[in-house]
């Protein structure tokens, strides 16, 4: 299962490349990737924890890049839209898709200590598979487990 919010990796190449996809997908799709668009997906790639709208508008306010709630909502919008960012029901809050633009409905595993959010993609087939063949047609669903992380489970938590 891939779920790279909880493993070791190159957290700046994650981000560069996350952000390169996004931008490659933005053009594909003739969809702007304004300055506020792109930083509020900086901001949500940079911890893979899930944030709330008004963390991401005071980041956005020290940075100068705006102070109104609508910005920050609108950007986050534009980027649960075009599936370069989920929102998590039960937090409230916003995290960067690790696999943007892909069709994809995972399940997330959330960090009851931390907020790291995790994405699971092979949760899923089972279920569409089992609603498959009994002629159900899922029309949307949203899959939230809550526990907690390796780090938090060791104490290495925040």
């Amino acid at each position: 299962m891939s779920t790279i919010g909880f493993s070791e990796h190159d957290h700046a190449s994650c981000i560069a490349r996350a952000v390169r996809d996004v931008e490659a997908r933005c053009e594909e799709a003739r969809l702007q990737l304004t300055p506020v668009r792109r930083r509020v997906l900086e901001i949500l790639l940079d911890g893979h924890r899930a944030m709330g709208a008004y963390d991401i508008l005071d980041l956005l306010r020290r940075e100068g890049l705006g102070s109104q709630p609508p910005v920050a909502y609108r950007a986050l919008d534009f980027l649960v839209k075009h599936g370069f960012a989920h929102r998590i029901e039960k937090l409230n809050a916003f995290v960067a898709c690790t696999h943007p633009g892909a069709d994809h409905a995972p399940a997330f595993l959330i960090c009851r200590d931390c907020s790291a959010v995790a994405e699971a993609h092979e949760a899923r087939v089972a279920l569409d598979e089992s609603a498959r063949q009994s002629g159900f047609a899922v029309e949307s669903a949203v899959i939230e487990l809550e526990g907690l992380c390796p780090l938090c489970q060791n104490g290495a938590g925040a």
